[in-house]
Protein backbone atom coordinates (compact mmCIF):
# COMPACT_ATOMS: atom_id res chain seq x y z
CA UNK A 1 0.00 0.00 0.00
CA UNK A 2 2.58 2.78 0.92
CA UNK A 3 4.54 1.77 -2.29
CA UNK A 4 1.10 2.15 -4.36
CA UNK A 5 1.09 5.58 -2.82
CA UNK A 6 4.49 6.70 -3.46
CA UNK A 7 3.53 6.01 -7.15
CA UNK A 8 0.59 7.95 -7.12
CA UNK A 9 1.98 10.87 -5.31
CA UNK A 10 4.97 11.50 -7.34
CA UNK A 11 3.13 12.27 -10.52
CA UNK A 12 1.70 15.28 -8.73
CA UNK A 13 5.03 16.23 -6.70
CA UNK A 14 6.97 16.26 -10.77
CA UNK A 15 3.92 18.37 -12.04
CA UNK A 16 3.97 20.88 -9.57
CA UNK A 17 7.53 21.36 -9.56
CA UNK A 18 7.56 21.45 -13.79
CA UNK A 19 4.53 23.77 -13.09
CA UNK A 20 6.36 26.18 -11.18
CA UNK A 21 9.72 26.52 -13.22
CA UNK A 22 7.23 26.56 -15.98
CA UNK A 23 5.68 29.76 -15.00
CA UNK A 24 8.77 31.23 -14.33
CA UNK A 25 10.36 31.54 -17.57
CA UNK A 26 6.84 32.02 -18.88
CA UNK A 27 6.47 34.98 -16.85
CA UNK A 28 10.27 36.40 -17.64
CA UNK A 29 9.82 35.74 -20.82
CA UNK A 30 6.17 37.26 -21.25
CA UNK A 31 7.57 40.56 -18.66
CA UNK A 32 10.59 41.05 -20.82
CA UNK A 33 8.40 41.34 -24.31
CA UNK A 34 6.04 43.62 -22.81
CA UNK A 35 8.86 46.16 -21.26
CA UNK A 36 10.14 48.96 -24.07
CA UNK A 37 13.60 48.15 -25.21
CA UNK A 38 14.34 45.56 -22.92
CA UNK A 39 17.88 44.49 -23.71
CA UNK A 40 20.26 41.78 -22.37
CA UNK A 41 23.18 44.28 -22.62
CA UNK A 42 23.42 44.62 -18.75
CA UNK A 43 23.67 40.96 -17.92
CA UNK A 44 26.11 40.14 -20.56
CA UNK A 45 28.54 43.27 -19.76
CA UNK A 46 28.89 41.70 -15.90
CA UNK A 47 30.54 38.99 -16.99
CA UNK A 48 33.64 38.27 -16.12
CA UNK A 49 34.05 34.32 -16.96
CA UNK A 50 35.85 32.38 -19.66
CA UNK A 51 33.24 33.39 -22.12
CA UNK A 52 32.85 36.91 -21.19
CA UNK A 53 35.40 38.20 -24.39
CA UNK A 54 32.20 36.59 -26.61
CA UNK A 55 29.20 37.80 -24.04
CA UNK A 56 31.10 41.54 -24.57
CA UNK A 57 31.66 40.91 -28.32
CA UNK A 58 27.54 40.66 -28.67
CA UNK A 59 27.36 43.90 -26.85
CA UNK A 60 29.48 45.65 -29.32
CA UNK A 61 27.67 44.59 -32.41
CA UNK A 62 23.81 46.01 -32.58
CA UNK A 63 23.00 43.15 -34.64
CA UNK A 64 23.85 40.00 -32.44
CA UNK A 65 21.92 42.07 -29.71
CA UNK A 66 18.89 42.09 -31.33
CA UNK A 67 19.17 38.45 -32.38
CA UNK A 68 20.29 37.57 -28.49
CA UNK A 69 17.62 39.15 -26.95
CA UNK A 70 15.02 37.51 -29.90
CA UNK A 71 16.38 34.20 -29.02
CA UNK A 72 16.48 34.82 -25.07
CA UNK A 73 12.96 36.77 -25.06
CA UNK A 74 10.90 33.73 -27.22
CA UNK A 75 13.14 30.99 -25.58
CA UNK A 76 11.77 32.23 -22.45
CA UNK A 77 8.41 32.31 -23.48
CA UNK A 78 7.79 28.90 -25.12
CA UNK A 79 10.14 26.83 -23.05
CA UNK A 80 7.88 28.28 -20.45
CA UNK A 81 4.44 27.32 -22.08
CA UNK A 82 6.22 24.05 -22.61
CA UNK A 83 6.58 23.42 -19.10
CA UNK A 84 3.62 24.99 -17.43
CA UNK A 85 1.52 23.13 -19.89
CA UNK A 86 2.70 19.53 -20.53
CA UNK A 87 3.73 20.21 -24.18
CA UNK A 88 7.34 18.70 -24.90
CA UNK A 89 8.11 18.30 -21.72
CA UNK A 90 11.58 16.36 -22.32
CA UNK A 91 12.39 18.98 -25.48
CA UNK A 92 11.55 22.06 -22.98
CA UNK A 93 13.50 20.64 -20.33
CA UNK A 94 16.62 20.37 -21.99
CA UNK A 95 16.38 23.61 -23.34
CA UNK A 96 15.70 25.27 -20.33
CA UNK A 97 18.54 24.22 -18.75
CA UNK A 98 20.40 24.96 -21.19
CA UNK A 99 19.66 28.29 -21.50
CA UNK A 100 19.63 28.45 -17.71
CA UNK A 101 23.71 27.55 -18.09
CA UNK A 102 24.00 29.89 -20.19
CA UNK A 103 23.14 32.48 -17.36
CA UNK A 104 25.04 30.76 -15.10
CA UNK A 105 28.34 31.09 -17.29
CA UNK A 106 27.70 34.68 -17.82
CA UNK A 107 27.59 35.21 -14.61
CA UNK A 108 28.57 32.60 -12.05
CA UNK A 109 28.55 33.13 -8.11
CA UNK A 110 32.10 32.53 -7.53
CA UNK A 111 33.02 35.08 -9.54
CA UNK A 112 32.65 38.58 -8.03
CA UNK A 113 29.64 40.34 -10.30
CA UNK A 114 27.53 43.29 -10.40
CA UNK A 115 24.28 41.13 -10.71
CA UNK A 116 23.35 41.41 -7.08
CA UNK A 117 19.75 41.11 -7.51
CA UNK A 118 20.64 37.05 -7.89
CA UNK A 119 20.69 35.15 -4.02
CA UNK A 120 23.91 32.78 -4.50
CA UNK A 121 25.95 30.70 -2.10
CA UNK A 122 29.10 30.79 -3.63
CA UNK A 123 28.88 27.89 -6.35
CA UNK A 124 25.27 27.52 -6.13
CA UNK A 125 22.51 29.99 -7.59
CA UNK A 126 19.02 29.72 -8.78
CA UNK A 127 19.76 28.95 -12.12
CA UNK A 128 21.95 26.37 -11.40
CA UNK A 129 19.26 24.68 -9.12
CA UNK A 130 16.52 25.20 -11.92
CA UNK A 131 18.86 23.83 -14.46
CA UNK A 132 19.00 20.57 -12.48
CA UNK A 133 15.35 20.51 -11.65
CA UNK A 134 15.27 20.60 -15.57
CA UNK A 135 17.03 17.76 -16.05
CA UNK A 136 15.74 15.06 -13.80
CA UNK A 137 12.32 16.79 -15.37
CA UNK A 138 14.03 15.81 -18.82
CA UNK A 139 14.93 11.97 -17.26
CA UNK A 140 11.51 11.34 -15.74
CA UNK A 141 8.74 8.68 -17.25
CA UNK A 142 6.66 10.72 -19.44
CA UNK A 143 3.32 9.47 -17.68
CA UNK A 144 4.63 11.03 -14.81
CA UNK A 145 3.58 14.90 -16.35
CA UNK A 146 -0.18 15.82 -16.12
CA UNK A 147 -0.80 18.42 -18.66
CA UNK A 148 -2.11 19.22 -22.40
CA UNK A 149 0.40 17.13 -23.90
CA UNK A 150 -0.46 13.77 -22.15
CA UNK A 151 -4.39 14.68 -23.24
CA UNK A 152 -3.39 15.02 -26.74
CA UNK A 153 -1.46 11.64 -26.68
CA UNK A 154 -4.47 10.13 -24.56
CA UNK A 155 -6.48 11.48 -27.81
CA UNK A 156 -4.80 10.13 -30.11
CA UNK A 157 -4.39 6.94 -28.17
CA UNK A 158 -8.18 6.75 -28.36
CA UNK A 159 -8.81 7.02 -32.04
CA UNK A 160 -5.78 4.73 -32.73
CA UNK A 161 -7.83 2.04 -30.57
CA UNK A 162 -11.15 2.88 -32.48
CA UNK A 163 -9.11 1.92 -35.47
CA UNK A 164 -7.25 -1.27 -33.68
CA UNK A 165 -9.66 -2.39 -30.66
CA UNK A 166 -8.35 -3.80 -27.52
CA UNK A 167 -11.57 -5.25 -26.02
CA UNK A 168 -10.25 -8.39 -26.01
CA UNK A 169 -7.19 -7.59 -23.95
CA UNK A 170 -8.07 -8.81 -20.71
CA UNK A 171 -5.75 -6.52 -18.86
CA UNK A 172 -6.92 -3.46 -20.37
CA UNK A 173 -8.30 -0.81 -17.68
CA UNK A 174 -11.59 0.69 -18.71
CA UNK A 175 -10.62 2.80 -21.42
CA UNK A 176 -13.82 5.14 -20.99
CA UNK A 177 -13.02 5.45 -16.80
CA UNK A 178 -9.26 5.98 -17.65
CA UNK A 179 -9.65 8.57 -19.63
CA UNK A 180 -11.51 10.84 -17.70
CA UNK A 181 -9.13 10.43 -14.52
CA UNK A 182 -6.74 11.67 -16.66
CA UNK A 183 -7.96 14.42 -18.33
CA UNK A 184 -9.54 15.87 -15.37
CA UNK A 185 -5.37 15.21 -13.88
CA UNK A 186 -4.57 17.51 -17.13
CA UNK A 187 -6.69 19.86 -16.60
CA UNK A 188 -5.69 20.87 -13.54
CA UNK A 189 -3.03 23.35 -14.46
CA UNK A 190 -5.19 25.62 -16.34
CA UNK A 191 -6.73 27.69 -13.69
CA UNK A 192 -3.53 28.37 -12.85
CA UNK A 193 -2.66 29.49 -15.82
CA UNK A 194 -5.05 31.94 -16.72
CA UNK A 195 -4.33 33.17 -13.39
CA UNK A 196 -0.45 33.48 -14.06
CA UNK A 197 -1.33 35.41 -17.26
CA UNK A 198 -3.06 37.58 -15.49
CA UNK A 199 -0.95 38.84 -13.21
CA UNK A 200 1.85 38.91 -15.96
CA UNK A 201 0.03 40.97 -18.00
CA UNK A 202 -1.13 43.29 -15.19
CA UNK A 203 2.22 43.54 -14.03
CA UNK A 204 3.94 43.71 -17.23
CA UNK A 205 2.24 46.80 -18.25
CA UNK A 206 -0.60 45.60 -20.51
CA UNK A 207 -3.27 46.67 -18.42
CA UNK A 208 -3.01 49.88 -16.25
CA UNK A 209 0.82 49.77 -15.04
CA UNK A 210 2.62 52.85 -15.10
CA UNK A 211 6.38 51.54 -13.29
CA UNK A 212 8.00 50.33 -16.85
CA UNK A 213 10.42 53.27 -16.15
CA UNK A 214 11.50 51.83 -13.01
CA UNK A 215 12.66 48.22 -13.87
CA UNK A 216 15.63 46.45 -13.48
CA UNK A 217 16.07 45.14 -17.38
CA UNK A 218 18.71 42.00 -16.80
CA UNK A 219 18.32 38.68 -18.64
CA UNK A 220 18.72 36.48 -15.50
CA UNK A 221 15.66 34.50 -15.50
CA UNK A 222 14.57 35.34 -11.71
CA UNK A 223 12.17 38.11 -10.94
CA UNK A 224 12.43 41.77 -12.43
CA UNK A 225 13.86 44.08 -9.70
CA UNK A 226 12.94 48.12 -9.52
CA UNK A 227 15.56 50.96 -10.00
CA UNK A 228 15.93 54.33 -11.48
CA UNK A 229 15.31 54.54 -15.17
CA UNK A 230 18.35 54.30 -16.95
CA UNK A 231 18.71 54.06 -20.93
CA UNK A 232 19.34 50.60 -22.72
CA UNK A 233 22.19 50.11 -25.11
CA UNK A 234 19.17 49.32 -27.78
CA UNK A 235 18.31 52.58 -27.54
CA UNK A 236 21.37 53.81 -29.03
CA UNK A 237 21.28 55.68 -32.39
CA UNK A 238 24.48 55.14 -33.96
CA UNK A 239 27.97 55.03 -32.62
CA UNK A 240 30.16 57.82 -31.77
CA UNK A 241 31.75 59.24 -35.07
CA UNK A 242 35.42 59.29 -34.36
CA UNK A 243 38.67 61.78 -35.24
CA UNK A 244 42.47 61.81 -35.30
CA UNK A 245 45.04 63.22 -33.21
CA UNK A 246 48.08 62.23 -35.36
CA UNK A 247 47.78 59.01 -35.58
CA UNK A 248 45.38 57.84 -32.92
CA UNK A 249 41.75 57.67 -33.73
CA UNK A 250 39.81 59.17 -30.77
CA UNK A 251 35.89 59.25 -30.38
CA UNK A 252 34.43 62.97 -30.69
CA UNK A 253 32.89 62.27 -27.06
CA UNK A 254 35.61 61.29 -24.54
CA UNK A 255 34.59 60.52 -20.52
CA UNK A 256 36.59 62.06 -17.95
CA UNK A 257 37.92 60.36 -14.66
CA UNK A 258 36.67 63.16 -11.76
CA UNK A 259 33.71 60.42 -11.29
CA UNK A 260 35.88 57.47 -11.34
CA UNK A 261 37.90 58.42 -8.17
CA UNK A 262 34.97 60.18 -6.59
CA UNK A 263 35.63 63.71 -7.22
CA UNK A 264 32.39 65.36 -8.21
CA UNK A 265 32.73 68.93 -7.98
CA UNK A 266 29.64 69.38 -5.66
CA UNK A 267 30.56 72.90 -4.05
CA UNK A 268 29.72 72.53 -0.38
CA UNK A 269 27.67 69.11 -1.06
CA UNK A 270 30.53 67.55 1.28
CA UNK A 271 28.83 64.17 1.23
CA UNK A 272 28.72 63.79 -2.76
CA UNK A 273 31.85 62.57 -3.43
CA UNK A 274 31.92 60.05 -0.87
CA UNK A 275 28.50 58.90 -2.58
CA UNK A 276 30.13 58.79 -5.90
CA UNK A 277 33.11 56.55 -4.64
CA UNK A 278 30.33 54.13 -2.93
CA UNK A 279 28.52 53.81 -6.14
CA UNK A 280 31.63 53.65 -8.47
CA UNK A 281 33.10 50.83 -7.16
CA UNK A 282 35.67 49.25 -9.51
CA UNK A 283 33.70 46.89 -11.15
CA UNK A 284 30.93 49.12 -11.62
CA UNK A 285 33.70 51.24 -13.43
CA UNK A 286 34.43 48.01 -15.33
CA UNK A 287 30.83 47.76 -16.67
CA UNK A 288 30.82 50.89 -17.04
CA UNK A 289 34.41 51.14 -19.69
CA UNK A 290 32.42 47.97 -21.39
CA UNK A 291 29.21 50.42 -21.99
CA UNK A 292 31.61 53.27 -24.09
CA UNK A 293 32.97 50.69 -26.13
CA UNK A 294 29.22 49.21 -26.99
CA UNK A 295 28.41 53.16 -27.46
CA UNK A 296 31.73 53.23 -29.95
CA UNK A 297 33.47 55.70 -27.54
CA UNK A 298 37.38 53.84 -27.82
CA UNK A 299 39.01 56.75 -25.65
CA UNK A 300 38.96 57.65 -21.58
CA UNK A 301 40.89 60.46 -20.10
CA UNK A 302 41.55 59.20 -16.59
CA UNK A 303 44.16 60.23 -13.41
CA UNK A 304 47.14 58.53 -13.25
CA UNK A 305 47.11 57.12 -9.72
CA UNK A 306 47.53 53.49 -8.49
CA UNK A 307 43.66 53.05 -8.24
CA UNK A 308 42.87 54.00 -11.49
CA UNK A 309 45.59 51.46 -13.36
CA UNK A 310 44.46 48.56 -11.68
CA UNK A 311 41.46 49.11 -12.65
CA UNK A 312 42.72 49.80 -16.11
CA UNK A 313 45.14 46.41 -15.52
CA UNK A 314 41.53 44.38 -14.27
CA UNK A 315 39.79 45.57 -17.56
CA UNK A 316 42.19 44.54 -20.27
CA UNK A 317 42.97 41.33 -18.73
CA UNK A 318 39.07 40.50 -18.97
CA UNK A 319 39.46 41.43 -23.04
CA UNK A 320 39.09 45.24 -22.60
CA UNK A 321 40.35 47.39 -25.93
CA UNK A 322 39.32 51.34 -24.56
CA UNK A 323 42.75 53.25 -25.03
CA UNK A 324 43.29 56.07 -22.29
CA UNK A 325 45.41 58.84 -22.16
CA UNK A 326 47.05 60.09 -19.24
CA UNK A 327 46.35 63.02 -17.13
CA UNK A 328 49.92 63.49 -14.91
CA UNK A 329 51.40 65.34 -12.38
CA UNK A 330 55.44 66.53 -13.30
CA UNK A 331 56.79 68.56 -10.52
CA UNK A 332 60.06 70.58 -11.72
CA UNK A 333 62.14 67.64 -12.75
CA UNK A 334 60.34 64.70 -11.44
CA UNK A 335 58.71 62.83 -14.22
CA UNK A 336 57.78 60.04 -12.04
CA UNK A 337 54.57 60.24 -12.31
CA UNK A 338 54.56 60.77 -15.99
CA UNK A 339 56.37 57.15 -16.89
CA UNK A 340 53.83 55.44 -14.74
CA UNK A 341 51.37 56.42 -17.39
CA UNK A 342 53.79 55.60 -20.36
CA UNK A 343 54.53 52.30 -18.63
CA UNK A 344 50.53 51.60 -18.46
CA UNK A 345 50.25 51.66 -21.96
CA UNK A 346 48.57 55.35 -22.00
CA UNK A 347 48.22 56.33 -26.27
CA UNK A 348 48.79 60.28 -24.66
CA UNK A 349 49.49 61.95 -22.03
CA UNK A 350 49.25 65.73 -21.01
CA UNK A 351 50.08 68.02 -17.96
CA UNK A 352 47.08 68.59 -15.55
CA UNK A 353 45.16 71.51 -15.87
CA UNK A 354 46.04 73.04 -12.44
CA UNK A 355 50.20 72.50 -12.30
CA UNK A 356 49.96 74.00 -16.44
CA UNK A 357 48.26 76.61 -14.96
CA UNK A 358 50.55 77.42 -12.05
CA UNK A 359 53.32 76.79 -14.27
CA UNK A 360 52.28 80.04 -16.36
CA UNK A 361 51.16 82.09 -14.11
CA UNK A 362 54.62 81.67 -12.44
CA UNK A 363 56.46 81.97 -15.22
CA UNK A 364 58.27 78.53 -15.01
CA UNK A 365 57.18 77.42 -18.66
CA UNK A 366 60.57 75.25 -18.73
CA UNK A 367 58.68 72.91 -16.33
CA UNK A 368 56.06 72.70 -18.86
CA UNK A 369 57.54 72.25 -22.10
CA UNK A 370 59.93 69.29 -20.46
CA UNK A 371 57.22 66.88 -19.37
CA UNK A 372 55.54 67.69 -22.52
CA UNK A 373 58.68 66.69 -24.78
CA UNK A 374 59.86 63.49 -22.65
CA UNK A 375 55.62 62.19 -23.64
CA UNK A 376 56.51 62.93 -27.15
CA UNK A 377 60.37 61.39 -27.19
CA UNK A 378 57.91 58.27 -25.64
CA UNK A 379 56.11 58.36 -28.78
CA UNK A 380 52.83 59.08 -26.97
CA UNK A 381 50.63 61.84 -28.53
CA UNK A 382 50.99 65.03 -26.07
CA UNK A 383 49.47 68.00 -24.75
CA UNK A 384 48.71 69.92 -21.80
CA UNK A 385 45.91 70.93 -20.25
CA UNK A 386 44.54 74.60 -18.43
CA UNK A 387 41.55 76.62 -17.30
CA UNK A 388 43.12 79.77 -18.20
CA UNK A 389 43.04 80.64 -21.80
CA UNK A 390 47.33 81.48 -20.76
CA UNK A 391 48.01 78.57 -21.06
CA UNK A 392 47.68 77.58 -24.89
CA UNK A 393 48.57 81.13 -25.36
CA UNK A 394 51.84 80.88 -23.76
CA UNK A 395 52.28 77.43 -25.51
CA UNK A 396 51.96 79.19 -28.99
CA UNK A 397 54.01 82.10 -27.88
CA UNK A 398 56.62 80.28 -26.44
CA UNK A 399 57.00 77.43 -29.13
CA UNK A 400 56.17 74.29 -27.05
CA UNK A 401 54.50 72.34 -29.57
CA UNK A 402 51.41 69.99 -28.73
CA UNK A 403 49.84 67.48 -30.43
CA UNK A 404 46.66 68.65 -28.23
CA UNK A 405 45.33 71.24 -26.09
CA UNK A 406 42.97 70.70 -23.55
CA UNK A 407 41.04 73.89 -22.56
CA UNK A 408 37.90 74.25 -20.19
CA UNK A 409 34.95 75.67 -22.46
CA UNK A 410 31.28 76.09 -21.26
CA UNK A 411 29.01 79.47 -21.66
CA UNK A 412 28.11 81.10 -18.46
CA UNK A 413 24.25 81.10 -18.93
CA UNK A 414 23.11 79.05 -15.45
CA UNK A 415 22.50 81.05 -12.10
CA UNK A 416 25.70 79.87 -10.12
CA UNK A 417 28.11 80.95 -12.80
CA UNK A 418 30.51 83.89 -11.27
CA UNK A 419 29.57 87.02 -11.70
CA UNK A 420 31.51 88.30 -14.69
CA UNK A 421 33.43 91.36 -12.49
CA UNK A 422 34.97 88.61 -10.17
CA UNK A 423 36.43 85.81 -12.30
CA UNK A 424 39.81 85.03 -11.84
CA UNK A 425 41.33 82.62 -14.99
CA UNK A 426 43.28 81.34 -12.52
CA UNK A 427 41.71 79.08 -10.19
CA UNK A 428 44.94 78.45 -7.52
CA UNK A 429 44.26 82.88 -7.11
CA UNK A 430 41.37 82.30 -5.05
CA UNK A 431 41.68 80.36 -1.06
CA UNK A 432 39.96 77.30 -0.91
CA UNK A 433 38.15 78.93 2.04
CA UNK A 434 36.32 81.80 0.70
CA UNK A 435 32.98 81.85 1.68
CA UNK A 436 31.84 84.87 -0.36
CA UNK A 437 29.54 82.95 -3.17
CA UNK A 438 30.35 85.44 -5.74
CA UNK A 439 33.85 84.50 -5.68
CA UNK A 440 35.71 81.71 -8.53
CA UNK A 441 35.09 78.74 -6.04
CA UNK A 442 33.89 75.68 -7.82
CA UNK A 443 31.15 77.56 -10.27
CA UNK A 444 32.80 78.44 -13.31
CA UNK A 445 36.09 76.95 -15.14
CA UNK A 446 35.59 78.83 -18.54
CA UNK A 447 36.02 82.66 -17.58
CA UNK A 448 36.06 84.31 -21.11
CA UNK A 449 34.72 81.85 -23.71
CA UNK A 450 34.92 84.88 -26.15
CA UNK A 451 38.58 84.76 -25.82
CA UNK A 452 38.81 81.36 -25.86
CA UNK A 453 36.47 80.82 -29.05
CA UNK A 454 38.93 83.49 -30.94
CA UNK A 455 42.46 81.83 -30.09
CA UNK A 456 41.29 78.65 -31.13
CA UNK A 457 39.87 80.15 -34.39
CA UNK A 458 43.34 81.14 -35.48
CA UNK A 459 44.82 77.59 -34.00
CA UNK A 460 45.32 74.78 -36.17
CA UNK A 461 45.92 72.20 -33.10
CA UNK A 462 43.52 69.99 -31.87
CA UNK A 463 41.33 71.19 -29.31
CA UNK A 464 39.60 68.78 -26.57
CA UNK A 465 37.49 70.70 -24.49
CA UNK A 466 36.63 69.87 -21.05
CA UNK A 467 33.96 71.22 -18.88
CA UNK A 468 31.79 71.36 -21.40
CA UNK A 469 28.37 71.07 -18.94
CA UNK A 470 30.46 73.47 -16.00
CA UNK A 471 29.85 70.66 -14.22
CA UNK A 472 26.29 69.71 -14.37
CA UNK A 473 25.46 72.95 -14.78
CA UNK A 474 24.64 72.70 -18.22
CA UNK A 475 22.72 70.23 -20.57
CA UNK A 476 24.54 68.20 -22.61
CA UNK A 477 22.03 69.05 -25.23
CA UNK A 478 23.45 73.14 -25.03
CA UNK A 479 27.05 72.18 -24.09
CA UNK A 480 28.06 69.97 -26.55
CA UNK A 481 26.49 71.76 -29.29
CA UNK A 482 27.95 74.98 -27.70
CA UNK A 483 31.05 73.11 -27.40
CA UNK A 484 31.05 71.74 -31.47
CA UNK A 485 30.16 74.76 -33.08
CA UNK A 486 32.38 77.40 -31.52
CA UNK A 487 35.37 75.20 -32.81
CA UNK A 488 36.01 72.15 -30.23
CA UNK A 489 37.43 69.14 -32.03
CA UNK A 490 36.56 66.43 -28.91
CA UNK A 491 35.01 67.36 -25.62
CA UNK A 492 35.58 65.66 -22.57
CA UNK A 493 32.48 64.56 -20.04
CA UNK A 494 32.28 63.08 -17.14
CA UNK A 495 29.13 60.26 -16.91
CA UNK A 496 28.02 57.66 -14.89
CA UNK A 497 26.75 55.02 -16.22
CA UNK A 498 22.95 55.54 -16.55
CA UNK A 499 24.59 58.51 -18.50
CA UNK A 500 26.24 56.66 -21.26
CA UNK A 501 23.72 55.91 -24.01
CA UNK A 502 21.98 59.30 -23.62
CA UNK A 503 25.08 61.52 -24.23
CA UNK A 504 26.24 59.22 -26.75
CA UNK A 505 22.85 59.97 -28.68
CA UNK A 506 23.17 63.80 -28.47
CA UNK A 507 27.00 63.92 -29.42
CA UNK A 508 25.60 61.55 -32.53
CA UNK A 509 22.99 63.50 -33.03
CA UNK A 510 25.09 67.19 -32.54
CA UNK A 511 27.67 65.63 -34.90
CA UNK A 512 25.29 64.31 -37.51
CA UNK A 513 23.07 67.74 -37.49
CA UNK A 514 23.93 71.09 -39.26
CA UNK A 515 26.81 72.63 -37.48
CA UNK A 516 27.41 76.45 -37.49
CA UNK A 517 31.28 75.60 -36.98
CA UNK A 518 33.37 78.73 -36.39
CA UNK A 519 36.52 76.45 -37.29
CA UNK A 520 37.73 73.65 -39.40
CA UNK A 521 38.35 70.54 -38.05
CA UNK A 522 41.77 69.88 -36.98
CA UNK A 523 40.97 66.74 -35.48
Amino acid sequence: MEKRNTRNVMPFMYTALRVVIGWHFLYEGIYKLALENWSSSSYLMGSKWFLSGFFHWIIAHPTALVVTDFLNIWGLIFIGLGLFLGIAVRISSIAGASLLMLYYIANPPFVDSAMVSMSHFFIIDRNLIEAIALILLALIRRDYHWGLGQIIRDYYLKAKKEVFPDADNPMLVDPVAKSRREMIKNLAVLPIFGGALFGMAKKSGWMSFEENDLVERDAVSSATTLRARQYDISELKSKVPHGKIKDVEISRLIPGGNLIVGFAHARDLIYVSDMVKTYNTDEKVIETLWLYEACGINTVILRTDDQVLGILDTYRKRGGKIQWIAQTYPKDDDLTNVQMAIDAGAVGAFVMGNIADGLVYNNRLEYLAKPIDYIRSQGLITGTAGHAIQVPMACAANGIEVDFFMKTFHHDRYWSATPIENRDEYMHDVPYDNLDRDQFRDNIWCADAEEVKAFFKESKVPWIAYKVLAAGAIHPNDGFRYAFENGADFICVGMFDFQVIENANIAVNTLQSNLNRSRNWYG
